[in-house]
């Protein structure tokens, strides 16, 4: 299992054909309290950089955009109930969508731990 994150924080978590898509703790942190997440519609095919998803907080709102290209196979209906899930555990119980990868070659140019690491100092 690989985690990869794009400049905008997002963060995909690859288990094999499948990624976890969601916010990273430090996009959680800079938007503050979640109270709706617009999640996409299942069998939605997206490219790299498509907008996937909407977050709104008590700041703002903040569009998720697909990490990789594929199509949208589960997504976490927790969310319409508590969204506040993505400020409590946004790497666990706070993902917002799975994708079914289309080009694993898209994963190689995503930002790994280190490089996201400094992007946010």
């Amino acid at each position: 299992m690989t985690t990869k994150f794009t400049p905008d924080h997002e963060y995909i978590r690859v288990e094999g054909s499948t990624g976890v898509v969601g916010i990273t703790p430090f996009a959680q942190e800079a938007l503050g309290d979640i109270v709706f997440v617009e999640l996409p519609a299942i069998g939605k095919a997206l490219k790299k950089g498509d907008e996937a998803a909407v977050v709104e907080s008590v700041k703002a709102a903040s569009e998720i955009y697909a990490p990789v290209s594929g199509t949208v196979i589960a997504v976490n209906d927790a969310l319409t109930g508590e969204p506040g899930l993505i400020n409590s555990d946004p790497e666990a119980g706070g993902w917002i969508y799975k994708i079914a990868i289309s080009d694993a070659g898209e994963i190689d140019g995503l930002l790994d731990s280190d490089a996201y690491a400094e992007l946010t100092l």
